[in-house]
């Protein structure tokens, strides 16, 4: 399978891969349509490697996903996908719709022989263990629910910066002892941040969930809607927001997480975290 990326997030040789070109969605399985990036790279650029310990994992849902059974009759479900942050690589989405795409003509004579391939396949392309879960479609992990904590959307604030800039981030001022420290959950649902190859918009809601002294709502919310126009990975994306407010505002403790919307039939939710934290399965009402 191939291999490229820069050390921006913003892949030169991408137009080698199927991002952004027309492709064919040729039947039969095909590993080799997956299209590995490594991780490593990007991270040294947005300053995630500099950072203390951090954790995380992305889970990537697929609502459109088949195969044939020994008979030769479609089966459906719900693939759910969890990678660990700390796998090697990021697979590029088109890659894996048209990998996923191959299995819809494929005979298998279990689902546990579904599900065997992908991990299979997917472990290899991600340089790590990857869980694979092929869900019932009224499976009640599916139902749609909320994020927790303030939602920072009805701020009344004037908004001017559309390319990402961390000098927005800053903390409250302090009332009473420098030592106050808080423990808050804060949420946006106007995040849109755009592909680095084709410009298409990446909508999300963001959850930002810290310890530490007070940050500034509305230089949060300046600052996350600044990436409207900011183009780059959701995984990068992710990292970078967890990063520069690490190094902003300091927290004692910090979490972020993207709920990126579906894009032909594929959604992706990264979060990165300086506490170890089981991966949260949840689905907003837009995705």
């Amino acid at each position: 399978m191939a291999s490229r990326y820069d050390r921006r997030g913003m892949n030169n040789e991408l137009h080698t891969g199927p991002l952004g070109e027309a492709s064919q969605y040729a039947e039969g399985y095909s590993p080799e349509r997956l299209f590995a990036m490594p991780r490593v790279e990007g991270r040294h650029a947005v300053g995630l490697m500099a950072l203390p310990e951090w954790h995380g994992q992305d889970i990537w849902t697929g609502f459109e996903f088949s195969w044939l059974n020994e008979k030769g009759k479609p089966k459906v479900a719900v693939l759910r996908l969890t990678i660990p942050a700390r796998s090697s690589h990021i697979v590029e989405s088109k890659s894996m719709k048209l990998y996923l795409n191959g299995f819809a003509q494929t005979r298998f004579d279990s689902v546990s022989a579904v599900s065997e391939r992908l991990t299979k396949d997917l472990g290899s392309a991600f340089g790590g263990e990857v869980g694979v879960e092929l869900l019932a479609l009224a499976d009640s992990s599916l139902d749609v629910g909320e994020l927790q904590g303030e939602c920072l959307d009805e701020l009344d604030v004037a908004i001017t910066d559309y390319q990402r800039n961390p000098d927005l981030l800053a903390l409250t001022a302090s009332v009473g002892s420098d030592d106050v420290s808080v423990t808050q959950e804060l949420t946006t649902h106007l995040f849109r941040s755009l592909c680095p190859v084709t410009a298409q918009p990446d909508w999300a809601s963001v959850f930002v969930s810290y310890t530490g002294a007070p940050i500034d709502r509305v230089g949060l919310l300046r600052y996350l809607v600044s990436y409207r126009q900011h183009q780059a990975f959701h995984e990068t994306t992710i990292e970078r927001i967890y990063a520069d407010i690490w190094e902003r505002c300091q927290p004692e403790k910090l979490s972020v997480s993207g709920r990126f919307l579906r894009r032909g039939g594929l959604d992706i939710n990264p979060t990165r975290s300086s506490e170890f934290e089981p991966a949260d399965m949840l689905r907003l009402s837009r995705q």
